[in-house]
């Protein structure tokens, strides 16, 4: 690995110094007077602080994406840092042409990727893609929106069951139905078919449904 140079390792720095903060909410300003867009100009010029202000911006939401992905809270937080460094390295060739939250998120993706294929990502059996419906239940299309899943529940039983998914389950649901990927950039995003990405969400949702299952016989017989 290259050495770093002195300004990533300033960034480097202004990333982990923020971070102490624990990552707590701030709202959707830069700063008095200036706009994110001014912030990412300045910040692509070099400016550290304006660098600091998008980190301050934007890290609740690139660290929930890589908790969801991961489901480990300190691959999280380094991921997270990561994300930003490659940030810093990149951010002058963000161009405009998709919102700067879409493409630093997309970056994020990335870097969560990379790090779980040098871990070796255990792989999801694709045996039972075109599993039978029940004859006597409505057919589902699968790889579409799922009304079940999307309806009103419990935001943290939700959680706590995306994060018992299996990895590969998890990071097709996480892309899919959290983040909002179609199915052919998650495919090219994986290095799989758009077939699999579908019926890998198909099953994260089947599970997903039983393991709700599960949590909401437990609060019932707590009653």
């Amino acid at each position: 690995m290259a050495a770093k140079t002195t300004t990533e390792k300033v960034t480097a720095s202004i990333v982990v110094r923020t971070a102490k903060a624990k990552l707590a909410p701030q709202k959707k300003t830069a700063a008095p007077g200036l706009t994110e867009a001014e912030a990412i100009q300045r910040a692509q010029a070099g400016d550290a602080q304006c660098f600091e202000i998008l980190y301050g911006l934007h890290k609740r939401r690139v660290y929930s994406l890589c908790l969801r992905m991961t489901g480990n809270t300190a691959e999280a937080e380094d991921l997270t840092q990561e994300a930003f460094l490659q940030l810093y390295r990149k951010i002058a060739t963000f161009r405009g042409e998709s919102a700067f939250s879409t493409w630093l998120h997309r970056l994020a993706v990335n870097v969560v990727l990379m790090h779980l294929r040098k871990k070796g990502l255990p792989e999801v059996s694709l045996e039972e893609t075109m599993e039978p419906q029940q004859e006597d239940g409505p057919r589902k299309d699968i790889g579409s929106r799922d009304n079940v899943l999307a309806g009103s529940i419990d935001r943290v039983n939700l959680e706590r069951a995306i994060e018992s998914l299996p990895p590969g389950y998890r990071i097709i649901f996480v892309l899919h139905d959290v983040e909002g990927y179609e199915h052919n950039e998650i495919a090219e995003m994986m290095g799989c078919s758009i077939g699999n990405s579908k019926s890998q969400l198909h099953k994260a949702r089947m599970k997903l449904r039983d393991l709700l299952k599960i949590t909401r016989a437990e609060k019932a017989m707590r009653r």
